[in-house]
């Protein structure tokens, strides 16, 4: 890959594919979500939007005190990045649970 893009996740990669398969099936179109629906959305990406900051508040403040320390900071980097993508998951899936329920109504 000659290109400057980010690697993907397995994560993306296996979405990726799904939501493939989903236009090659021709599956259903989601249904419009309601004004509680669209709330509810809004609330799960504030609150998502608000663990994240924190995470990296934390995150920036351990870097510092780790400073000089190789081995804790790429811990500390590693731990960062598996708490990121575990609030943006969950975030995700809370998102799709809301849409489930727009879908079976």
């Amino acid at each position: 890959m000659g290109d400057d893009a980010p690697l993907k996740s397995a994560y993306e990669l296996a979405m990726e594919r799904l939501r493939d398969k989903d236009r090659e099936e021709g599956a259903a179109e989601r249904k419009p979500l309601d004004a509680d629906q669209k709330r509810r959305i809004a609330e799960l990406r504030s609150t998502a939007k608000a663990k994240l900051a924190e995470l990296e508040i934390l995150h920036r403040d351990q870097t510092a005190a780790a400073r000089g320390d190789a081995v804790k900071l790429a811990e500390l980097d590693e731990r960062y990045e598996i708490d990121r993508r575990r609030v943006e998951s969950r975030l995700e899936s809370d998102i799709a649970a809301v849409h489930r329920e727009a879908d079976a109504r």
